[in-house]
Parts: structure tokens; C-alpha cells; sequence
């Protein structure tokens, strides 16, 4: 076999091996091509195009009112912790738990006493020494006497009586007195018991007025300041919501560094104290109301690349517009342009809509 020949026969073999290789793939290469061809495609409704089942409402004149809503607290006009000023033994306790007190009322003595005598003592030098000093100072009038021998007697009677200033004030530190009027709390002591001043003796309260405190966030800042009007409901016995009208008396100088918000109060008369502090209440303050406003629910806006844009119900299909928006609230917002009176706008399915598609109705505001 000459040298030509055995590169004919390898050649030959190697194409065998390569065929008996890729065979596999190229009859699954072929099948597929034969499937494609005869696969019919599934037709193309070209005519009928789904119709979208939308709610909508009719532009109308509306009263729209733009409200700061807050969540306060009801607290005491005036609340204090009473203790005595100096430390003894209670004797006496003049008030009855949970009733209301006068400014000035004594409610409870303690051991006075030793404070008494010592009073008592130094009363009855009063009148010497008073005399003591009149007659120096007759004789004084006289040259009798020297202007420091007058002088050292009436320096004496001056010390007596602020002695006795001072005693007195002693005892009045042993008497526990209203320090305005009130609701005086439960007691935590008894007659007997021996109470230093960092003793509580009971809580009393100021409940007429009361206080509203709550915050608003600081953009609102300029719109509440004193004299505010505001409302705030509270829930009563039956279960529904009364509300009741207070006033802004203050407002807090700088914001709170970690919620960014300001706290207000406001006052309450809280007549005959029927309502009680502690109790939690939603607070609204009127910024704007216009009685006579085009309004659509904010779900019915499409925000997209700076415009707003509704559709609208026309002959049966969804058209847009576009639309110059004003006062907004938390569920409405006022239209200034691009729709009218009367017009019948999509509020649901907004998303979906196209211009020119069908739509129906199911529920009309």
C-alpha cells in the first residue's frame, strides 16, 4: 500500500468517528426544524378588545378643609406632691381623700409643741424690753443717757422680735396648707407617723382648668401660635366621640432634638372638672377650609415626571388629562385646572388604564 493510499483510509476513518459523534445532534437538530415548521399558532383576537370594570365620581363642589390632627394628653392645670417642710410627728390630718380643697386650707399639723414654749418664752420678754427701751429713750432725750447705751438696748428688743419671727416660722413649717385650689389624692401617711420633708403626704391637683399638651411637626410651626383655636375629641360613656373646643396658650421655644417636633398646650375651662386628666384625646386645628372646592380623591392622580394626570369616563373609554392641583388633605385634592364641573373621573384601576380603552362602570359617586 502505497503512501497515498494509507492517508485515504485514515481520512476515511476519522470521518466515521466525527459522524458517529455528531449524528446524535444533528438528527435533533433536524427534527426540530421539521416541528417548527408544521406548529400552528394559537389566533389573534384582533377585534375585541377587554373591557375594565372601574369606579368613578362625578366633579362636583365640595367643602374641603386643611386640618393639622395631633394626639394629646390631658393634664392637670397645677399638680404638686405635698410634703412638710420640717420633720416630726403627724398629730393631725385635717382633709378627706379625694375631695376638693381651698387655697390656704390646713391639712395636716405635726408635734409643735417645743416650738410653742419656746414662743411662749419669748413673748413674755416682749413687754420689759420694750420698756426697756422707752425709758432710754426718754433719757436719752434728757443726755441721761449715752447714744450707745440707747442704742444696745434696742438692738436687744430687735433680736427678741426677730426671735420670735423666726420660731413662728417654725411652727408654720410644722402645718401642711393647700397651696392652691384643688382635688386632693389618696394619703400615704397616718396620725403618728413620723415624716421628714422628702415624706409625700398626698397629690393634689388643679383639674379646672385643663391643659391639652401635644406636638406638631415643625413645618406646621407657623401655623399654630398663641390664641389657636383647636378641637378635641374625647370618647364617652356610650362610646361615641364629643368634642370639645380649648385654645393655644403657649408654645414650646425649640424643637425636640429627637422626634424634630414642637409641643404646644392648650387650655380647657373644664367646667365643674367633669373631665378628668391623664386621658389621651385627638386634637385638630383648622388651617384653611374652602366651602366651594373641586375635589377628587388622591387615588385618582397619576404624579408622573412632574405632572398629575386623571382619566376620565367618556363614551364608554378611559381618557387622560392633565390637571393643576391644589389644597390637599389626607383623602381629597383640590383640582384648580384641567377638568370641569360635571366630569365623570376614574377613581379605581388607575394604573391600568390607556387612553381609548373601554371601560364600564360599576359604582358611581
Amino acid at each position: 500500500m502505497n503512501k497515498k493510499t494509507k492517508w485515504g483510509v485514515t481520512a476515511v476513518i476519522l470521518l466515521l468517528i466525527l459522524g458517529m459523534i455528531f449524528y446524535p445532534r444533528i438528527k435533533q437538530f433536524i427534527l426540530a426544524s421539521q416541528d417548527s415548521k408544521t406548529a400552528v399558532l394559537p389566533p389573534v383576537n384582533t377585534t375585541n378588545r377587554q373591557v375594565l370594570n372601574i369606579n368613578a365620581e362625578v366633579l362636583q363642589f365640595r367643602s374641603l378643609t386643611d386640618k393639622i390632627i395631633s394626639i394629646g394628653t390631658l393634664i392637670p392645670d397645677e399638680e404638686v406632691d405635698l410634703s412638710f417642710e420640717s420633720s416630726g410627728k403627724i398629730v393631725a390630718i385635717y382633709f378627706q381623700e379625694g375631695t376638693a380643697v381651698q387655697e390656704g386650707d390646713l391639712l395636716a399639723k405635726i408635734n409643735d409643741k417645743p416650738l410653742q414654749a419656746q414662743l411662749k418664752k419669748l413673748e413674755a420678754q416682749t413687754p420689759l424690753a420694750k420698756d426697756r427701751v422707752y425709758r432710754q429713750r426718754t433719757l436719752l432725750e434728757k443726755d441721761a443717757v449715752s447714744q450707745e447705751a440707747f442704742e444696745q438696748v434696742a438692738t436687744e428688743y430687735e433680736t427678741l422680735m426677730a426671735d420670735i419671727e423666726l420660731v413662728k416660722a417654725n411652727i408654720a413649717q410644722t402645718e401642711l396648707r393647700a397651696p392652691f385650689d384643688g382635688v386632693i389624692g389618696l394619703r400615704s401617711v397616718s396620725e403618728g407617723a413620723y415624716v421628714t420633708p422628702a415624706t409625700m403626704i398626698a397629690n393634689l391637683t388643679k383639674i379646672t382648668p385643663l391643659k391639652i399638651e401635644f406636638t406638631i411637626n415643625e413645618t406646621h410651626s407657623r401655623d399654630v401660635k398663641e390664641g389657636t383655636d383647636l378641637i378635641f375629641k374625647l370618647e364617652g360613656s356610650d362610646g361615641r366621640m364629643r368634642e370639645y373646643e380649648a385654645k393655644v396658650y403657649a408654645v414650646e421655644s425649640k424643637l425636640d432634638m429627637d422626634t424634630r417636633s414642637l409641643t404646644v398646650r392648650a387650655y380647657y375651662p373644664n367646667p365643674r372638672g367633669m373631665i378628668l386628666p391623664g386621658r389621651f384625646a385627638s386634637v385638630e386645628i383648622t388651617k384653611q377650609e374652602i366651602p366651594q372646592a373641586l375635589t377628587i380623591p388622591s387615588q385618582a392622580i397619576i404624579p408622573e415626571m412632574g405632572k398629575n394626570t386623571v382619566f376620565l369616563y367618556k363614551n364608554g373609554v378611559a381618557e387622560p388629562a392633565e390637571i393643576a392641583i391644589g389644597l390637599r388633605t389626607e383623602d381629597r385634592v383640590q383640582v384648580l385646572d384641567g377638568i370641569n364641573l360635571g366630569d365623570t373621573v376614574i377613581i379605581s384601576g388607575v394604573m391600568q388604564l390607556r387612553r381609548g380603552m373601554k371601560v364600564s362602570i360599576d359604582n358611581l359617586d
